[in-house]
């Protein structure tokens, strides 16, 4: 068998909102792109782990104010032209603000935009290795079932979510706060068959799993979130939490086990003591456990809590982030959020997307440069739509120069639309 070897100007390693607007924004600057992802879909925790609401499209500021644009917002405009989402949606509890999507829309939206960008697509595919020469990137090593094979490229952008392109080009990381402290992973639970679906009253919901708790019933936390999803009377409801290093596989599958049974758990719950969901049923859990947290990428500038909480502004800013800082630390354990200044925005700069130590690595979404205050904002799907759009734009323009203006970068994301 020959030895299969391709060629790209860029590639991206990852195909979840961040690797989306990547791959999309290089295409627009003329790269030809590759986009690669290890599941039979795109999206990322959007798709694969239910997570159906994206966050970070808007500041928490009233009247509402939009802080992402580009690929993120176009990718919006098709799926709300489908019928097929709502918001944006203030959160009657937490005021938080985010837009409730189908993750069937999204899928297809997601193919179409890739098609239609002239994006290559590569479904089923497993990035084994990186080859690194003279302190650049030149190939990266895949697996599909056919076997291994070699990708070379000019510029490549890490949107994997757990930095493993960065890992394998032994590049700047860090894991976790303190190597194995990770935020908490949440498993998803979709229930059909609820009643007066409208007159949802997350009171009773809070008090029957109070009542279970009372009776003995092993319940992860009281308090979760419940969000009907667009286009039927679904709901999807995040109650079951686990302590998860989701770098490795025996850590995740003892999650996800637990977390399964405590969907069950729930559900059992809700049909016995909620009013209108006595013919309730679990439509769907997953399919994969949300990973919040794994590893992050150490860049040319750390993006600080003082950045985010403050509202700074940075001459390079690429992106801007409007989600509050969200920190889960521990099963069963409140929500930690701290609200940026003025509830409004702060911006990223495009130092935070460069990996500090390989010429030609970018990286995006959550595993950005940032502390660990910083990362409870960025890391939410919507603000990786904008640092993924900037990340994808500087390779492009990397690969067709070998360098990189910060300008060069701005000038191409606003006539891509986006908000910087």
């Amino acid at each position: 068998m020959s030895e299969r070897r391709y060629s790209f100007d860029v590639v991206v390693v990852g195909g979840g909102t961040a690797g989306i607007a990547a791959a999309i924004g290089a295409a627009k600057v003329g790269a030809k792109t590759l986009l690669i992802e290890k599941n039979p879909y795109f999206g990322g925790a959007l798709t694969h782990s239910s997570v159906f609401t994206i966050c970070g499209m808007y500041s928490m500021k009233d009247p509402l104010e939009l802080v992402v644009g580009g690929v993120g917002g176009e990718v919006l405009e098709h799926v709300r032209n489908m019928g097929m989402s709502y918001g944006p949606y203030r959160n009657p509890s937490t005021k938080n603000v985010g837009i409730i999507v189908d993750p069937e829309a999204v899928k297809t939206v997601f193919d179409r935009m890739l098609i239609h960008n002239k994006v290559i697509p590569l479904l089923h595919c497993q990035v084994t290795n990186a080859i690194v020469s003279n302190g650049e990137i030149r190939a990266i090593e895949c697996f599909d079932h056919s076997g291994f094979f070699t990708v070379e490229s000019k510029a490549f952008v890490d949107a994997s979510g757990e930095a493993d392109l960065t890992a394998f080009a032994g590049g700047s990381i860090r894991a976790g706060k303190h190597e194995s402290d990770f935020q908490i992973g949440s498993l998803v639970m979709r229930i059909g068959g609820v009643s007066h679906i409208n007159n949802l009253e997350r009171t009773y919901i809070y008090e029957a799993i109070k009542q279970a708790k009372i009776e003995g019933v092993n319940l992860t936390k009281e308090k979760g979130a419940l969000i009907q999803m667009p286009g039927s009377n679904d709901i999807l409801a995040i109650f079951a939490d686990a302590q998860i290093n989701g770098l490795d596989s025996f850590s995740i599958t003892n999650a996800e086990m637990y977390t399964r049974d405590q969907a069950w758990k729930y559900i059992n719950v809700f049909k016995k003591y909620v009013p209108g969901f006595e013919n309730a049923y679990l439509v769907q859990t997953g399919p994969s456990i949300g990973i919040r947290e794994t590893r992050h990428v150490i860049g040319e500038y750390t993006l600080t809590g003082e950045d985010v909480i403050e509202g700074r502004s940075h001459e390079d800013s690429v992106a801007l982030g409007g989600w509050p800082v969200e920190i889960h630390a521990a099963p069963g354990k409140p929500v930690i959020y701290k609200q940026i200044r003025d509830l409004s925005y702060y911006q990223i700069p495009l130092r935070a997307l460069k990996e500090k130590t390989t010429k030609n690595l970018w990286c995006s979404g959550r595993i950005i440069s940032c502390d660990q205050t910083a990362f409870g904002s960025a890391r939410v799907m919507g603000t990786a739509f904008a640092t993924g759009h900037a990340a994808g734009i500087a390779a492009s323009l990397y690969a067709q120069s070998g360098n990189v203006n910060y300008k060069s970068v701005q000038q191409h994301l606003i006539q891509q639309k986006a908000l910087i």
